[in-house]
């Protein structure tokens, strides 16, 4: 495994990407992995490694950029009210949609220069605030943007600008939404309100309610950690960017 860290040029500066790619065998696809809420960190880089080893060039950025490079959190980011949750939160609460989609034009034209990467259609996906930037990235990028997806996406029905729900209808890919029964942020009439708007646009793709399960399951960290669910996560990402 290669493994680097790169700061990609952005519309609004450079942002610093962990990227792992396979040692052989040439080129590979591209994926784009979209943190969680809690940032770039260990966990999520293991994450990115389990998809190089199965032949995906992946690309992890640091989307809190533009608040600066101290933007990586320690363990007790995961405790509501400490101080890095709280130093997270201030982060977190000013992101929107449309500049991470600039952000990703920027990751878009960053691996068109890159040799170890394979030339044609990419894959996204994000968990928790990242799933709804993985789906609008798809109707954003329908022609380079195949296949994408959300784990416990938090407010894919919003009144936000390029909320995912109002652009179905643009996405030409395959799309795959996992949502966890037990979940504040993306309640079950939002999950049943979204699967009207997916039958209805006639969007290529599933969502899957995985149930028994909290928000954060895929995480092995989390307290939520559930393994059967976690790897069911596994298996269905990598088939749908086998797929695509």
């Amino acid at each position: 495994m290669i493994e680097e860290t790169r700061d990609i040029r952005t519309k609004d500066g450079m942002m610093e990407t962990f990227i792992c790619h396979p040692e052989r065998n040439g080129s590979s696809p591209a994926v784009f992995l979209l943190m969680d809420a809690h940032g770039v960190r260990e966990e999520l880089k293991d994450m990115a490694r389990r998809l190089g080893t199965v032949g995906y060039y992946v690309l992890l950025p640091n989307l809190y950029y533009r608040a600066g490079r101290d933007t990586i959190y320690g363990p007790s980011v995961q405790e509501e009210g400490s101080a890095e949750h709280k130093r997270m939160r201030a982060v977190r609460t000013k992101m929107t949609i449309p500049p991470v989609m600039d952000d990703l034009a920027g990751m878009l034209a960053f691996i068109e220069q890159q040799k170890n990467v394979k030339k044609g259609p990419v894959g996204c996906h994000g968990y928790c605030m990242s799933g709804p930037y993985a789906l609008a990235a798809a109707a954003r990028y329908p022609e380079r943007i195949a296949a994408a997806a959300s784990f416990y996406g938090t407010w894919l029905v919003s009144e936000a600008e390029e909320s995912p729900h109002l652009s179905l209808g643009k996405v030409k890919g395959e799309l795959y939404i996992a949502c966890a029964e037990y979940d504040n942020l993306a309640p079950l009439p939002m999950v049943e309100e979204l699967r009207t708007l997916f039958g209805r646009t006639g969007t290529s793709g599933e969502i899957e309610l995985y149930p028994g399960v909290n928000h954060g399951f895929a995480f092995p960290q989390r307290w939520c950690y559930d393994k059967p669910a976690a790897e069911r996560h596994w298996e269905r990402l990598i088939a749908l960017y086998r797929g695509a």
